[in-house]
Parts: structure tokens; sequence; C-alpha cells
């Protein structure tokens, strides 16, 4: 019988399947998109870039998509909408639910410090709106703008209350949305959020078109050919090829534990199949079409194809906090521009956001039965915490720790864990079968061998490579440098502390875990109860008692 804390749950469901395609891809749909992107394609040679992106994409991404949306809807059959039931759910062991921990301290790590860069993107909205930085027209200039707001002790453009301010206001979005509950928050907030971004990027990739170049007087089609004009020159390199894989981890979102809790409010009769695909490829049109057509092509235009690499190469975000800036400066309503772009950065954001926090949600609600709204803001405020340190401690590199451990490194972990357990415990013909329950379409038969041999070995390589040529490099401080780069002198303490929290976060949730366990009386042995299937779904009539 499902246990008390569980029959607890209120009613929740996904109102449409548009809706739930919507939220997926505002999940998948971020700052990585707009940002990472172009600053992983300029810096690693354009279209050299583009083809290892390509195959990571087919042989990881569209896998891995399928495979959480596999694991997601499985744990829904037993009212699991976190890591740790949904690994209890396909490997009767008592490891598995510990495995899972991993899929409660990612979303909660990522969510503290990626709420202070999505709060970057309001504020710089607002400088847009303003015009606060009209008038700075070099890269030095925007350079020295962009750190005054970051290190909250320079003091030479921004007081220190501007970014704790916007930082408190763009959580606080977040935490509101998500107390608000799947159908009346999220999928509200997708429904709203993601057509006003692909409106707004759409915009400005017709505008950047248009420009007339800076100095260099380069056209942006050239900036185009730069991404997209095949180029093999660096296909031997194995740091372009890791590059690619780690932004499609970044990009889609996998190994987060987020789309696997979307995924358990479906019922057997969902298609998923064709959903996964959807949703993939809205994010690919998002990263590819859209934000491969505005920060690379403006950039080429002002400074040459030489100068964007080179602006790309100093920092992931200069390409749309300083050069871009720039170029709406040289625009007529560059302002409205401007805030045009910033604004779907922020939309991005947030809708990725939201989903972070979902999976900490779930795990309490199922297993302790607190109510939704409790249980978000409780989350909200231990984020703001951690992410206070994310800002006070940002000249020490502590944001790039959590972002290395727990946003890149983390997720190709919880990636691996998850292929071997969905593709091998769960055995890949059950799987396959699992996938395909309720589907619209058949997926081809060779990805059923992808999933089961080709990903989990790409995955391994992956691991093995950043093991060896980063993970313990950084790990050991060599050279004095962190995942952040180069350590200012008394920082390396501040790298211990972030580390360090990280453990401790993870114990916790191990904790928490075991106590919930008890509380419940699971036996790992046995498994969980199923629950009715008619209780799940996403057509309205059909309830979850969540």
């Amino acid at each position: 019988m499902p246990s008390d804390a569980q029959t607890r749950q209120s009613n929740e469901a996904w109102g449409s399947r548009i809706g739930l395609i919507l939220a997926m891809a505002g999940n998948a749909v971020g700052l990585g998109n707009f940002l990472r992107f172009p600053g992983q394609a300029a810096a690693n040679g354009g279209g050299s870039f583009m083809i290892p992106y390509f195959i990571a994409f087919l042989l990881l991404g569209i896998p891995l998509m399928w495979i959480e949306w596999g694991i997601g809807r499985n744990g829904g059959r037993f009212r699991k909408g976190h890591i740790p039931g949904m690994f209890g759910a396909i490997w009767k062991h008592p490891a598995a639910k510990y495995l899972g921990v991993i899929g409660l301290v990612i979303p909660l790590v990522v969510l503290s410090y990626y709420t202070v860069l999505m709060s970057w993107t309001l504020a710089f909205t607002w400088f847009s709106i303003t015009g606060d930085y009209w008038g700075l027209t070099t890269q030095e200039q925007m350079s020295g703008y962009l750190t005054s707001y970051q290190v909250i002790g320079d003091g030479s453009v921004h007081a220190p209350w501007v970014p704790i301010f916007f930082f408190v206001l763009s959580l606080g979005s977040t935490i509101w949305v998500l107390s608000r509950g799947i159908s009346a928050g999220i999928e509200k907030l997708a429904r709203i959020g993601m057509p006003i971004l692909f409106v707004f990027a759409l915009v400005l990739a017709v505008r950047v078109m248009f420009l007339g170049g800076g100095e260099n007087g380069v056209s942006p089609v050239q900036g185009l050919q730069f991404i997209y004009q095949p180029d093999f020159s660096r296909m031997d390199e194995p740091t372009v090829w890791l590059a690619a894989a780690g932004q499609i981890f970044f990009t889609l979102s996998v190994g987060m534990g987020t789309l696997q809790t979307y995924a358990s409010y479906l019922s057997k009769k969902d298609d998923i199949a064709l959903s996964g695909v959807a949703t993939a490829a809205t994010n690919e049109t998002a990263e590819v079409v859209l934000g491969g057509s505005i920060a690379i092509p403006a950039a080429v235009a002002f400074f040459g194809v030489a100068g964007a690499m080179q602006v790309a190469q100093s920092g992931s975000f200069n390409l749309g906090f300083v050069s871009m800036p720039i170029v709406f400066q040289s625009m007529p309503f560059g302002q409205v521009f401007g805030a045009m772009w910033f604004g779907l950065l922020f939309f991005a954001g947030i809708t990725s956001s939201v989903a972070m926090a979902t999976p900490i949600v779930a795990f309490y609600r199922e297993e302790f039965g607190y109510r939704r709204e409790t249980v978000s803001w409780i989350v909200g405020l231990v984020a703001f915490c951690f992410g206070l340190l994310s800002i006070f401690w940002f000249e020490y590199g502590f944001i790039w720790e959590w972002d290395y451990w727990a946003g890149t490194f983390g997720l190709a972990v919880m990636a691996f864990v998850e292929v071997v357990l969905f593709m091998w415990v769960f055995k890949p013909e059950t799987a396959w079968e699992s996938i395909h329950q309720g589907a619209d379409i058949r997926i081809p038969r060779i990805y059923k061998f992808i999933m089961t041999y080709v990903t989990p070995a790409y995955l391994g390589v992956i691991l093995l490579w950043w093991g060896a040529t980063e993970a313990l490099p950084f790990l050991r401080l060599e050279g004095g440098r962190g995942a952040g780069g180069a350590i200012p002198e008394g920082g390396e303490v501040y790298v211990h502390v972030s580390r360090l929290l990280i453990l401790a976060i993870g114990v916790f949730f191990a904790i928490m875990v075991r106590i919930a366990w008890k509380r419940n009386r699971y036996d790992d042995r046995a498994g969980f109860v199923e629950v009715e299937d008619t209780f799940l779904g996403t057509i309205p009539g059909r309830e979850v008692a969540r």
C-alpha cells in the first residue's frame, strides 16, 4: 500500500502534451543555449566544433533524452519523482537509493549558482533599458563594467547591494513559480516564457544579419560561415570532442535529474518516444539555429573571426555580456534590442532554474508529506544562502568550482550511472519496451544498440579522459589552478570550502534518504508498490495523486 506520506499528496498533472513539451524544452533551453554554446563554438574553431557536437548529439544527447524520460515515467509508476526512488525502482538493491543521491545533490548545487548567473541577465536587462552602460564602447571598458558587477568588492561602477538585489528578485521569482505547482506554475511559465523567448531570439537573429559591422567591416554572414562551414583542421584535438560532449550535457540538461522528475507525471499511455525527440529538437533549434545566429555573427561582424575567438576564450560569458552590449550601442533602438537580448536570457534561465528545484521538492513531498509551498520556500532559502557564497566569493572561483564538479563533471557521472542502470540492470529489452509504451512512433532499432553499448562506452571514455586531464589536476590544484582557472593568492581555502560543501550536501541527502526509507518501511529487495495507472497522466481528467 502507498505510504501515509504519499497519500497526503495533492493532485498534480500536466495540463496537455504541448504544455509538457514546452516545460521540458524550458528545462533544456537555458543560458547554455545562448551564452555557453556560442562561446564554446567560437573558442573551439567554429566548424571544427560543430562536427563532434552533432555526433555527440546523436550518440549521447538523444539516447540520454529517451533514457531519462523512460526512467522518470517508470518511477512515476511507483509515485517516485526523485532519483533515489527511481533508481530503487529499477535496481532492487540497497545501494540503488544512495546512487540516486547524486540526483538530489546536482540540482541543488546547480540551482544555487545558476540563479546567480540568471540574476546577471535580469540586471543587464535593466541596464539596457536605462542605457546604464551606454558610452562604454571598447572590450576593456565593458569588461570592467561586468567585473564591477560580478566582484562585489569592486565598487567602481556598481554598489555592492545591486547584485544581491537582482539575485533576490531572480531567485524569488523562481521559487514563487515552483510553489504554484506543475500545471498552475511550471507549465504556465513555459507557455508564456518559451514563446516570448523564441520571438525575441528570432527578432534579434534577423536584426543581427543586417549589421553593417564595426571597424573590421566584416559581414555577419562570415560569422555563420565560421560556425557552419565544415572544418576538419581541429578534429584530431581531444579537447574539441570533450567540449562538444560537455555542451550537449549542459544544453539538454541530461544528467541533472530534472527531466526524470517531469516525466514521472506521465502514464503508460503517454508517448515519450516522440515527445523526447520534440524536446531535443526544440532545444537544438534554440541553440544552433537561433543561439548560433546572434552572438557569434554579431561578434564576428564587429571584431572579426580572430577577435571573436579571442573574446570567447577569455570567458564563457564574455560574448554575451561584453561584446553584445557594444554591438547594441551601434544600433538604432539599441536599448530595446539590448533589453530583448538579456530578457530572452532571463526567460531561458528561469524556466531551467524552476526545473532544477523540482526533484528536491518531489522528494520531500513524496517521502515526508510536506506541502509544496513549504518545501519550495525552504529550498529557496537554502539556495539563497549558497548563492550568497557564489556572490561574495566570486573572485576566488567559488562559482566555477561548483559549475565544474556539479554542472559539468557531475552530469557525466550521473549520465553514466543512469545508462548502466536502465540499459543493463533494467535490461535492454525491458528498457526498449518501456520507452515504446504508448508511443506514436517507433524509434529506429539501431538506437537500441547505441543506447546499450555506444552511449555507455562514449560516456566511459569521456569520464576517463576528463578524470585524467582535468578532474585530477583540478583536484590537486596543480600549477595553482582550480576548475575556474588560476587561483588568486589566498584563494585555496575558498576552493576547498566549495568542495567540502558539495560533499556535505551529499552526506545530508544520504542521511535524509535513509530516514525516508526507514520512515516509510521500504524493502529494497521487494521494491515499491505500483500505483494504478488510472491515477496517472497528462490529460485533464487523469489526475496524479501525488
